[in-house]
């Protein structure tokens, strides 16, 4: 009897350390300043600057972004063209499509299905999965970017990748508009 109840207890025990360390919701940040309205932030010429770090914490690469955005007939379009510190070049496009109250669809021709977006006060949610490519082939992985507006024209974005629940690295990086 013992035993079961000492079970029971690391069970109880290991689910509340489970839900204590829970992702903070975005609704946290409603009443922040100042307010982030995509539609006008992400509109004209943009730059980005940051770094990517792996699953130990360590700065494995540097990248720059010029980001063409812009909206048409309600839809947003955001092309991204990086430059990394190896001389590798991406590009992606997101289209954004507002469904209200704040939330969107994006999709991107290396996210697999759509990302879910969400503005709130000054942040921005995104929650997708990113097909990169890897060795001969390619790795697809859960990336939840967190967004701030800090001022007028500065964005900052910590991105967090997992694969099968496990930290595997980070983007950090400092948006600005033109």
């Amino acid at each position: 009897m013992k035993r079961l109840v000492l079970r029971w207890a690391v069970v109880v025990i290991s689910l509340g350390a489970v839900t204590a360390c829970s992702s903070v919701s975005i609704e946290t940040y409603a009443d922040n300043k100042p307010r982030l309205v995509a539609e006008e932030f992400f509109n004209g010429k943009l730059s980005a600057h940051g770094i990517v770090k792996d699953r130990a914490g360590e700065v494995i690469r540097y990248f720059s972004a010029s980001i063409d955005a812009y909206w048409v007939d309600g839809v947003g379009t955001l092309d991204e063209r990086f430059s990394f510190d190896d001389g590798e070049q991406q590009t992606r496009v997101w289209k954004l499509v507002p469904v209200g109250d704040g939330r969107y669809t994006a999709s991107a021709g290396d996210v697999v299905g759509e990302a879910a977006m969400q503005v709130v006060g000054n942040s921005l949610f995104l929650d997708y999965v990113l097909r990169i490519p890897y060795g001969d082939g390619s790795i697809d992985l859960r990336i939840d970017d967190r967004m701030y507006l800090v001022s007028e024209r500065v964005l900052l974005n910590e991105s967090i990748m997992t694969k099968w629940g496990f930290r595997v690295g980070q983007i950090t990086l400092v948006i600005e508009k033109g």
